[in-house]
């Protein structure tokens, strides 16, 4: 009996134990050690797979570079610069041939400046297109899984594009982006507004100084109002270096541009490398002859230090600067001296030796082209834009360049001030006495202004009271008005004067406008080009009024989405108003 028991009991201790547990657990006693069985949740998966709805990829392109990165981070992941080392199939060994660094004449034999250092030029004419989808395909491709560490999900695109834009370009960065990576949608965005948001205001003067032409754009309210633009700019700066280097070679004076012009077809002196090398890093921009007034500056003020040790201006001092040039036969250095290197600058961006009336339209010096910017626009416009200019672009960074072009465009606003009528016909029509009337006023000049009398302490006028035009008089304020902007401590906006600013730049206010889920200008969308392409998209005077689709970022972009995936009316923004 007691060997029954004695046998029975470890089978009734299992059990009791096993049911002793169970009933603990579901009274939430502890009970044998096991790990518990847990949903799971989405955050411990994958990265990719958890931040592929919400990764938004941002690109800027450019003709010589493009950033990419992911939208709300403060910088990009790439900035690619294209070059031909990075066109290189995969196997080809030649650049460790020896004499290969030589051989660069043979390369750029019958190819434009820097032709192999850019993605695409403005002239579209004769250029090969699908050899620019290949390259920002690989470019794209490189920049995925190298340094974005992303799968090949499809991801949401913004593209920050500048204005000027050919359209054959844009359709095929679109079928580059649409075919290769099967992105759904593509927004686009333009620069100028990116570069102007990302300074923090809503309005501004954008001097774009890029590779091809120097761009002038005014946005009022996120509004692209107006845009001009000049070839004066860094390939043309890289031509003028190469002349400039050549003479120092052949030890002629580099001094007169005039005689440099002559040895234009010789391109093999210099390799485009260096002489973009010595543009970016050697090159300087003198100050301007004249100073402007300091009453009437606001930013880029120039600080004035009084030193016991005299020091030679920059623009008389002759020290002389090592220059090594390897591309050249035989190697040379040259010693050129410090004043001289401002030269390039003065004659490609400012040509001060020469009337404005030699100029076309397209070819204006940056100073002249910025102030009559600023002449051509609406007064209101005027004075916001003009209290907030921003510099951006690659020449932007040449030293002293900036502030030159901003002291210049202020002398030629002191001096002719903001009247467009000029010439020596109106200033012998404002100085003729026989056109006066009134008492010395012109016919041009309005109506006759009402003249009152008014005393020093507000009440009845004096006897000897100057008189004060009604123009003139202060208005009464209002005390209402006065406590709710003192309250909301209310600053009125800058206006009126010049003056200039700085920005992060498009990229950044791509990814911040991106983050904040602002519309884009204009949204693409993958199934309607790949069913219509180019052609598919509306022009801006065909786009029904009652789907309020604005060529501007607002609230009536929120109903450009979904206009676009039930109807046909989708547009290419500013870039399909061609």
């Amino acid at each position: 009996m007691a060997s029954s028991t004695g046998a029975s009991l470890p089978h009734r201790a299992l059990s009791s134990l096993r049911g002793t547990g169970g009933h603990a657990a579901s009274q939430g006693t502890p009970g044998s050690p096991h790990t518990p069985t847990r949903p799971l949740s989405s955050a411990l998966g994958s990265p990719s797979s958890s931040r592929a709805d919400d990764d938004v990829v941002i690109i800027e392109l450019g003709s010589r570079r493009m950033r990419i990165g992911f939208a709300g981070e403060s910088a990009p992941k790439r900035t690619v610069s294209f070059s031909p080392e990075q066109q290189r199939r995969a196997g080809d060994f030649r650049a460790w041939e020896a004499g290969f660094e030589q051989d660069w004449r043979k390369r750029a034999a019958g190819k434009p400046c820097g032709a192999d250092h850019e993605l695409w030029q403005l002239d579209v004419r004769g250029q090969d297109l699908g050899l620019v989808a290949d390259k920002l395909e690989r470019e794209l491709r490189d920049a995925f899984y190298k340094y974005l560490l992303i799968d090949s999900r499809p991801k949401k695109f913004t593209l920050v594009l500048p204005p000027t834009m050919p359209l054959p370009l844009l359709s095929t960065v679109l079928d580059t982006i649409f075919n290769q990576f099967q992105a759904p949608t593509v927004s686009l965005l333009s620069s100028p507004v990116m570069a102007t948001m990302a300074a923090g205001t809503r309005s501004a003067l954008i001097i774009d100084m890029g590779w091809h032409e120097t761009t002038v754009t005014a946005v009022y309210e996120y509004r692209e109002v107006q845009s001009w633009r000049t070839i004066r700019a860094g390939k043309l700066l890289v031509e003028e270096t190469y002349d400039f280097l050549s003479q120092g070679i052949q030890g002629r004076p580099a001094t007169a541009r005039t005689e440099r012009t002559e040895n234009r077809s010789e391109k093999d002196a210099v390799s485009f490398e260096e002489c973009e090398e010595v543009a970016s890093r050697m090159l300087w921009c003198k100050r301007a002859a004249k100073e402007p007034d300091p009453e009437t500056t606001e930013g880029l003020a120039t600080v004035h230090e009084h030193e016991e040790i005299e020091t030679t201006p920059p623009a008389e001092d002759q020290t002389p600067m090592a220059i090594p040039l390897k591309s050249c036969k035989p190697p040379k250095t040259l010693k050129i001296p410090f004043s001289e290197l401002a030269e390039p600058c003065e004659a490609i961006f400012f040509e001060t030796r020469l009337s404005p009336s030699c100029f076309d339209d397209h070819e204006l010096p940056v100073h002249l082209l910025v102030y009559r910017a600023l002449l051509q626009l609406p007064l209101d416009v005027r004075a916001i834009c003009m209290s907030r200019i921003i510099f951006t672009g690659g020449c932007s960074n040449i030293i002293g360049l900036r502030g030159r072009i901003f002291d210049e465009v202020l002398l030629l606003a002191q001096e002719r001030g903001w009247d467009p009528v000029r010439g020596k016909g109106v200033e012998q029509y404002k100085a003729n006495p026989k056109l006066k009337r009134n008492g010395g006023r012109q016919a041009g000049d309005g109506p006759m202004p009402v003249i009152v009398q008014q005393a020093s302490d507000g009440s009845e006028a004096e006897a000897n009271t100057a008189p004060v035009r009604a123009a003139h008089l202060p208005q009464e304020p209002d005390l209402v008005e006065k406590l709710i902007r003192k309250e909301s401590n209310y600053k009125p906006p800058a206006q009126g004067t010049l003056r200039a600013i700085d920005s992060l730049g498009a990229w950044c206010g791509a990814s911040m406008t991106t983050q904040l889920k602002v519309p884009a200008l204009a949204t693409v969308d993958r199934e309607l080009w790949l069913q219509h392409g180019v052609l598919g998209a509306s022009r801006p005077s065909e786009v029904d009024v009652k789907s309020a689709q604005r060529q501007s970022m607002g609230p009536s972009g929120l109903m450009r989405g979904q206009a676009s995936s039930q109807t046909n009316n989708w547009t290419l923004g500013v870039w399909g108003s061609v």
